[in-house]
């Protein structure tokens, strides 16, 4: 039988800027899922742009290369990694004019 989990990294969470996701330890996982729900975006032109980055160690992160297209309304979200190392997390950017944004990222894993 194969191991999977899924764990709520922000829950319900507003910002206004750049931010990253608490770094999660990945290394027993084949495969990963990001999950990103908008919940509410406000501004003029906000868009938020998400992409996934690894870490071997949790400290020094890398862009993997895989990225959510521009999200620009509230909804749900996801994209798919299949090769990482021992870390994940979401680095994201806010752009737009007094942009804010509450929302609920997770990330599913499995064996």
């Amino acid at each position: 039988m194969r191991q999977f989990y899924t764990v709520v990294l922000e829950r319900m969470q507003s910002y206004r800027g750049d931010f990253q996701t608490e770094p999660y330890e990945t290394a027993w996982a084949g495969e990963a899922m990001f999950f990103v729900r908008v919940h509410e975006m406000t501004g003029t032109g906000t868009r938020l742009r998400s992409r996934v980055q690894v870490s071997v160690d949790g400290i020094e992160w890398l862009d993997e290369g895989t990225s959510f297209p521009a999200i620009s309304e509230a909804g749900s979200h996801f994209v798919r990694v299949s090769h990482f190392g021992g870390w994940l997390r979401l680095a994201n950017v806010l752009e737009g004019n007094d942009g804010a944004v509450q929302l609920t990222i997770q990330l599913a894993l499995k064996e």
